[in-house]
């Protein structure tokens, strides 16, 4: 389900974001996002989330964001490096890749 909710967006320190996926729903800061291929990252991320059993992919997520923070010391960098991440961005202009996609496909291009 897709939600519109600009003033989430504005309470995040980086503006950048355009969308983001939290359990069952995609956040997106406008209207215009609807139909953006920016939504297919955020259903990859749905699927990972969903994969990981929720709870355990926001704990995994956030514990290779900080590890990864710690060691290159920029957000973009700590960010572009988790697996998820990388599994998102690496397929998220591929519509029909969720059809195909291997289960903890994060981990095995990481």
């Amino acid at each position: 389900m897709l939600l519109v909710v600009p003033l989430l967006f504005r309470l995040l320190p980086h503006q950048a974001y355009r969308a983001m996926a939290l359990w069952p729903f995609i956040l997106v800061k406008s209207k215009d996002l609807m139909a953006d291929p920016v939504i297919n990252h955020e259903k990859i991320h749905l699927r990972q989330q969903l994969e990981c059993l929720i709870l355990p992919f926001y704990l995994l997520y956030f514990g290779e964001y900080l590890i990864a923070r710690i060691k290159r010391k920029d957000h973009d960098q700590a960010y572009r490096h988790i697996s998820f991440e990388k599994e998102a961005y690496k397929n998220d202009t591929d519509l029909n890749y969720l059809k195909k996609r291997k289960m903890w496909a994060n981990f095995r291009s990481a």
